[in-house]
């Protein structure tokens, strides 16, 4: 598991790719460090390709020493203000994307895959 850099990341200015083209179940296949900018906020997109009966479990996870990892505070951008750690689920073909709550106490960020049924995920973030 490599670690991308957010800030000056790979993908835009301020953007690093999580995994690109991964299935099944696991960790991400990158680890995100944000640096030092916990006040920033982040946005989480998930471009899925899916096949029959498709359905995937995501916990987006952050970390301050890239060592242990708790659930990290999100928002679906129709309901910016409503915050949950909770896990979601998607089970189409498409693009969901989370908005991760500033000020959170987190450097480090990967996603979980559980529950993959034939959907392939490619995540990126970007820092603000």
């Amino acid at each position: 598991m490599a670690t991308q850099q957010a800030l000056g990341g790979d993908r835009f200015p301020n953007s690093a790719t999580l995994s690109a083209e991964q299935a099944g179940d696991g960790a991400s296949t990158h680890v995100v460090d944000r640096g030092a900018a916990v006040e920033r906020p982040a946005l989480v997109s998930i471009i899925t390709t899916v096949g029959a009966t498709p359905t995937c479990t995501y916990a987006l996870e952050g970390s301050a020493d890239g060592a242990s990892w708790w659930a990290v505070p999100h928002a679906d951008p129709a309901t910016p203000d409503t915050w949950s750690v909770d896990t979601f689920a998607i089970t189409t073909a498409g693009t969901t994307r989370r908005i991760l709550q500033p000020g959170q106490p987190w450097r480090f960020l990967r996603i979980t895959y559980s529950a993959n049924t034939n959907v392939t995920n490619t995540t990126e973030i970007t820092v603000f």
